[in-house]
């Protein structure tokens, strides 16, 4: 057996059945096994795979069990020469894994060897090669010096800035997304460390393979594209702790004798300062919009007050404090629910979720306001104007937030993104009617041809003419399709473009779905949403008041 390919995945059904399809082109002429190992997905992701992978060795868990704990399943099956952990949310070039055996077996010194990432933008991970994170390396990185001087010997060493990425180096640690190993060099170094859940296994490992008298290299004569982050983005707390924590262990483990030890407690310090950071910052963004919305809503209605005092009863009458105090705040928590209801909440904010959002906690008000006792009836026409007001203000409020690029809010007045797509006439059609189907289809500009002689009617250029394509017709955003397309021509464009400020896509040759960077589109997602139950409930109890 030449190859064993390990894919660890949880919740990323798409993402994985990309990946796979460009493993399986890549190991046409290599005897190898694919183990999936998937971690209690509830996606379909393992339905799928024994649906259109039937080739691929499925390990089932019933837990998440982590990274380093599945990973160390299929390791102890695997019977290739060398062995490849690679993430699902990769896409790999036709020809990686023949460079790489190549490589390896010029180098019988190299116990991994890792390749240049890209990310979904087509720009260069940094984490393609890095240096071992002592705790020096670790300071500047952990206070943002390696961001300030990227090209510094010294403050980036943990990047290596200081070395060109398109030469062959060695590099101390390579990452888990795509770590190709030697058989020889795991029996030697033994399995991952299970106490590492998700982060630092990779750099805990590297170092491992050094300590075990062995080279780790980057080889970029081979890419692959590394969307980051997609098994994890839908838990944002537990990654963030798992990523601090991954640090701490890996520091505590390597470096509490000798020389360093002294450096422990302030690389320690650091790390938890900058987890605190992480979770202030991610606190603020999570409660920024309803915090703001609620002190604009009650200022409002305080306003609307203050004026219909004077309009309806002169200015010597005040309403009571109750009033003021107690019920206009409620007013104000029932419209913020409300919104919230309508995923008004959902970073970034939909205007017609919001001003659904406060539409509705009117109405809601406004039944309240039936039931209540005549001595707190005030004014109809105080939660009406209130809640008028409301929707006008937070939508200006809304677009103001747009306009800073904080990413919290969309811009209602935004242009359309003007989208080309990379394709044959069929996968054009596929890709048009699912962008149709999910009310997007008008920004399509047209197709960019991948033969020069397609001239048909939708054809805006070749696929060589694709910046002057872009410049001219003021593309945004650029969509790949897989059918004709290898994966080194997309890779490689990708990379071509990535000095433009587009969205780069891939959609799948079936057109069941479109991929990109914290982006999926597919059939499934167009179907019609179901309302969820709590919802539901809230809407028709609320219509059979009105009965």
């Amino acid at each position: 057996m030449e190859l064993s390919i390990i894919i660890v995945s949880y919740n990323v059904k798409f993402f994985l059945e990309q990946c796979l399809l460009s493993v399986r082109k890549a190991t046409e002429n290599i005897n190898c096994e694919i183990f999936v190992v998937d971690n209690n997905s509830v996606d379909g992701s393992c339905s799928m795979i024994a649906r259109e992978f039937p080739e691929v060795k499925l390990i089932m868990n019933h837990d998440n069990k982590g990274f380093s704990a599945a990973n160390n399943q299929a390791l102890k099956l695997a019977a290739g020469r060398y062995i490849l952990l690679l993430n699902p949310d990769t896409l790999v070039e036709e020809d990686t894994f023949i460079k790489c055996i190549r490589f390896m077996d010029e180098h019988p010194d190299a116990g991994a060897t890792g390749v240049k990432l890209i990310n979904g933008k087509g720009k260069i991970l940094p984490e393609s090669k890095r240096a071992l994170p002592t705790p020096k390396t670790a300071f500047f990185k952990i206070f943002g010096f390696a961001s300030i001087f990227p090209r510094s010997k010294v403050f980036n060493k943990y990047y290596l800035g200081h070395l060109d990425y398109l030469n062959t180096t060695k590099a101390e640690v390579l990452t888990g997304a795509f770590m190709f190993l030697r058989r020889e060099a795991v029996l030697k170094t033994g399995f991952l460390d299970e106490t590492f859940f998700m982060y630092g296994e990779d750099i805990d490992y590297s170092y491992r393979l050094l300590k075990a008298g062995y080279n780790n290299y980057y080889y970029p004569e081979t890419k692959i594209v590394h969307y980051k982050g997609e098994s994890t983005k839908k838990e944002n707390l537990n990654v963030l702790i798992n990523f601090y924590n991954a640090m701490i262990i890996f520091v505590r483990k390597h470096f509490s004798n000798g020389n360093l030890k002294a450096f422990i407690f302030p690389v320690q310090v650091a790390i938890f300062l900058r987890a605190g950071l992480s979770l202030f910052k991610r606190l603020i963004k999570r409660i920024f919009l309803p915090l703001s919305d609620g002190i604009i809503i009650y200022f409002l209605y305080r306003l609307v007050i203050s004026f219909w005092e004077i309009h309806k009863f002169g200015t010597s009458y005040k309403y009571p404090d109750i009033f003021t105090e107690i019920i206009v705040p409620g007013y104000t928590l029932i419209i913020l629910f409300s919104i919230g209801l309508f995923s008004g909440y959902k970073i970034p904010s939909k205007i017609d979720s919001t001003v659904k959002g406060i539409s509705m906690g009117t109405v809601i008000i406004l039944i309240v306001y039936a039931m209540l006792p005549l001595d707190l009836r005030f004014s109809r026409a105080i939660i009406i104007f209130g809640g008028l007001l409301s929707v006008l203000v937070v939508l200006l409020w809304r677009l103001l937030i747009s306009l800073t690029g904080m990413e919290l809010a969309e811009n209602p007045f935004a242009k359309s993104k003007r989208t080309i797509v990379i394709s044959n006439p069929e996968e054009y059609k596929r890709v048009e009617e699912l962008m149709s189907s999910s009310g997007i289809s008008k920004r399509i500009a047209g197709r960019v041809s991948i033969s020069r002689d397609d001239m048909s009617e939708e054809v805006l250029g070749n696929i060589d003419q694709i910046r002057e394509v872009i410049r001219i017709n003021r593309i945004r955003e650029v969509i790949f399709t897989t059918g004709e397309m290898t994966a080194s021509q997309i890779i490689d464009l990708m990379h071509l473009l990535s000095d433009l400020n587009i969205t780069l896509k891939i959609a799948s040759a079936s057109g069941k779905y479109i991929l990109g960077s914290k982006y999926v589109n597919s059939q499934e997602d167009i179907l019609p949403l179901k309302k969820s139950p709590f919802r539901k409930k809230i809407i028709n109890k609320l219509l059979d008041i009105f009965k």
